[in-house]
Order: C-alpha cells, then sequence, then structure tokens
C-alpha cells in the first residue's frame, strides 16, 4: 500500500513540476542511477550495474533532447552529453567505475551549476515582484 502512495507521490510531483525542476529531478536520478551502479560494480553484480547503467543513459539521452539547438551553448553541452554516454557505455562494457565516476563528476557538476540558476532565477523573480 505504501509503495503505491508513494508511487503516486512521485507521478504528483513530475506533473507539477516546472521545467527547471524537472531538469532538476534529471540531474537527481542520473547521480542516484549512477551510484548505484558503482556499487554494483564493486558488488560485482552485473545485473544491478547493467539496469542503473541504462536507467542513467536514458536520463542523459533526454537530457539531450530537451536542449535547444539555437542556443550556442546547447551545442557544448551536448559534446558535454555525449561525452558523459560514452563513459557510462565503457563503464557498464568494462565493468569499470573510473568510468562511472567520471561520469558522475560530470552530472554532479550540472546539476550544481542548475540548483545555482534556479535559485539566482527565483530570486530574480521575486525581486521582481518587489518592485
Amino acid at each position: 500500500m505504501m509503495t503505491k502512495q508513494f508511487q503516486t507521490y512521485q507521478n504528483n510531483a513530475v506533473n507539477t513540476a516546472s521545467g527547471p525542476q524537472l531538469t532538476m529531478m534529471l540531474y537527481n536520478g542520473c547521480i542516484k542511477f549512477i551510484n548505484q551502479a558503482i556499487k554494483a560494480v564493486n558488488d560485482n553484480d552485473h545485473e544491478t550495474k547493467n539496469t542503473n547503467i541504462q536507467k542513467a543513459q536514458d536520463i542523459v539521452q533526454e537530457l539531450m533532447l530537451t536542449l535547444d539547438q539555437e542556443v550556442e551553448i546547447s551545442k557544448q553541452l551536448l559534446s558535454l552529453y555525449e561525452f558523459i554516454y560514452f563513459q557510462l557505455q565503457q563503464g557498464n562494457i568494462k565493468s569499470d567505475v573510473k568510468y562511472l565516476e567520471e561520469a558522475l563528476a560530470f552530472i554532479t557538476e550540472f546539476r550544481n551549476t542548475w540548483k545555482e540558476v534556479m535559485k539566482t532565477e527565483s530570486s530574480s523573480y521575486v525581486q521582481g515582484a518587489q518592485v
């Protein structure tokens, strides 16, 4: 029963989230799955490793698809996302955490940067409302 309630809560969170919040959820999910994959590699659990890396790759692909190619920085981000995807792929093929840790470092940095952007944006909205 509790699992169904939690799934309903998660679905509502996704359905009511703004675009920036959804991006944050994607970054957080990717971090979670990479960490689980690293643990699985260390535990020699190949099935769990593969499942979690595939989930992380799905998220990276979603991040690539959501880029606005009209914006110059999107082209640079696309190259970085492709690199992260490749690192995940290598980590899966070689069962080597160094590739996963490198992908994790990039995604974590993106998530932290995105968090700061969200703070700046929400601060701008609040300041604009006070004027």
